[in-house]
């Protein structure tokens, strides 16, 4: 059984990890074309690690042009078993200030023009996604944050919209209604895609700001909310360091259900698959359709 491999989904410092060695990076093609940037690869201890810069270095691709499937991909073909997804995101609830982390257990997916699936014409195959973020990856960050003392909630709707725009009045209004409690523009397709790889996926929004639902929305300044952001960055990399070695050796990780949702996905009858797209599919799939010929 190959060595345990953290895939790490988020800002470009995330890397920048004390006592991080064999470290250096490398480009991965997938089928569905290059992820957003170099993957920067890693050993924290015992732990191997893999970081993916979501909008690459420099945050230089906006939400709705991040290739999804590209991302999701390199991190499964370089090994990946488990994924934690760290990202910025608005407060839709009052009890959520600047500064909370909220590890995500449902999505509400309001983007209309990004890619949602790895299958297709000629292979088509339907995961369960009742539950998207994986409890056992949730336990673990929900620990780690608390041994940490940061400010955090476990449970809560990510509320995820196409971007690059911020919301309306009346649409932030709309999705508290809804019960959503934080708002952001990237986890989605991320959780889907990760789900159809059989990769354990795990979300934790950092809130900058309230969103412009808030009545003192107005009075927020850029530098106030950088120095959340600083103050986030700094709280995730100390996440990461905390959590890597405790999830690549967690003994119940092989028997997670995110490991096998494809056992009953795949509706195609495998006479009427089509060959070139059972080969694409093979870089996330294979443990279902078997190596390549």
């Amino acid at each position: 059984m190959s060595e345990p491999l953290l895939g790490v989904i988020g800002g470009s410092g995330l890397y920048d990890l004390p006592g991080l060695t064999d470290t250096g990076w490398t480009r991965v093609e997938t089928p569905w074309g290059a992820p957003s940037d170099e993957v920067f690869l890693g050993r924290l201890g015992g732990a191997r690690l893999a970081f993916l810069p979501r909008h690459a270095r420099g945050h230089r691709i906006p939400p709705g042009e991040v290739n999804y499937r590209a991302n999701i991909a390199a991190l499964k073909q370089l090994g990946a078993t488990d994924v934690l997804s760290l990202s910025a995101v608005g407060g839709l609830r009052a009890d959520l200030p600047p500064g909370t982390f909220v590890v995500v257990d449902q999505y509400i997916d309001r983007t209309v023009a990004r890619a949602p699936s790895f299958f297709g014409t000629g292979l088509v195959a339907h995961v369960s996604l009742a539950h998207p973020v994986c409890p056992r990856l949730g336990d673990h960050v929900q620990a780690a944050l608390a041994l940490q003392a940061v400010p955090h909630v476990r449970g809560g709707t990510y509320l995820c919209i196409e971007g690059p725009q911020f919301s309306t009045l009346a649409e932030s209004q709309l999705y508290r209604s809804w019960n959503a409690a934080v708002i952001g523009m990237t986890n989605m397709p991320e959780a889907r895609l990760a789900r159809e790889a059989e990769l354990c996926y795990c979300s934790v929004s950092m809130v900058t700001d309230f969103d412009c639902w808030h009545p003192e929305h107005d009075h927020v300044t850029v530098d106030a909310i950088i120095q959340v952001l600083l103050a986030n960055a700094q709280a995730a990399r100390t996440l990461v360091a905390g959590l890597a070695g405790t999830i690549t050796a967690d003994p119940k990780a092989a028997a997670c259900a995110c490991r096998h949702a494809l056992d009953t996905a795949l509706i195609t009858a495998p006479a009427a698959r089509d060959p070139a797209m059972v080969e694409k599919l093979r870089a996330i799939a294979s443990r279902v359709l078997g190596p390549a010929a």
